[in-house]
């Protein structure tokens, strides 16, 4: 997980906390003074970016000495100690809330993921992420995404060609759009049609998509989209997909089901950081 736009990312995070210092906790505690602590799960949940929390932790001091107690991808019990650390208090204390805020989202990400990956298993279908993400943060939260168990769309419109509705709006139609998309891409890249009716589904399979995109259409127009494809392209299924639906559209046929929710709306997981002991020095 860690690469120089990580880097990056988290010094922007320690800058925009810490450009002015930790006041509260450098006039508390003199530099000698060291603490023990634990980051710990509050509640049942996929753990994922602890090396990310590390990174922040020896990045506020590199006196600090962290040792993460699991691997990413581990499931966790509540109360269960995740990274230990230990060191200068001020400094330990001063990277505190950056190091959540990555640990808390990704970890969030990853245990809404296994959800959703249980929630199909055994169906052959698999879920993918979308490029609904936080804007600089898509390397991690994809990450996150397999962490838990799913898989991940495109990282970037550079991926593959996927005609949505507003393409197929200034095109003109469905046939007009992928014409134009072969003769220029790349004849690596596939062509994925977004079809939001069964009569654009006839569409994109006459004009010769590789991969249709039913959207927003329900179960059992998705069953008869599958019948009409019939084997000529593989499908992805998106829109109005829940946790508690998704398991209703993995159907016979169907390749793959977005999910934007992954990443746009997951809520944090719940982790804390506790000083265990503390040495005044």
């Amino acid at each position: 997980m860690i690469t120089p736009r990580t880097d990056h990312l988290i010094d922007l995070a320690l800058e925009e906390d810490l450009s002015l210092g930790d006041l509260t906790s450098r006039a508390i505690f003199p530099p000698r003074h060291r603490s023990r602590a634990v980051i710990e799960a509050r509640a049942s949940l996929v753990i994922c970016g602890l090396e990310v929390a590390a990174r922040v932790l020896t990045r506020v001091d590199p006196a600090l000495r962290v040792r993460p107690l699991v691997a990413d991808g581990a499931r966790v019990r509540s109360r269960q100690p995740v990274l230990r650390v230990a060191g200068p208090t001020a400094s330990l204390l001063a990277a505190e809330r950056t190091a959540l805020n990555f640990l808390q989202r990704l970890s969030g990400i990853a245990t809404l993921s296994a959800a959703y990956a249980a929630a199909v298993a055994g169906t052959g279908v698999r879920v993918v992420d979308t490029r609904k993400t936080i804007p600089g943060w898509r390397a991690l939260e994809k990450a996150a995404v397999r962490c838990g168990g799913c898989c991940n769309h495109r990282s970037s419109l550079g991926e593959h060609v996927l005609i949505k509705d507003n393409h197929i709006a200034a095109a003109g139609s469905i046939g007009r759009a992928v014409a134009a998309a072969r003769a220029a891409a790349p004849h690596v890249a596939r062509v994925e049609v977004e079809a939001g009716s069964l009569a654009q589904v006839r569409a994109a399979v006459t004009a010769g998509a590789e991969v249709i995109l039913l959207d927003n259409l329900t179960p059992t127009q998705v069953a008869a989209a599958v019948r009409l494809i019939a084997g000529r392209a593989r499908v992805e299924v998106s829109g109005g997909i829940t946790l508690g639906n998704v398991r209703e559209y993995a159907l016979p046929g169907v390749d793959v089901i977005s999910v934007g929710a992954l990443t746009h709306s997951v809520p944090a997981a719940d982790l804390s950081l506790e000083i265990i002991e503390a040495e005044p020095g």
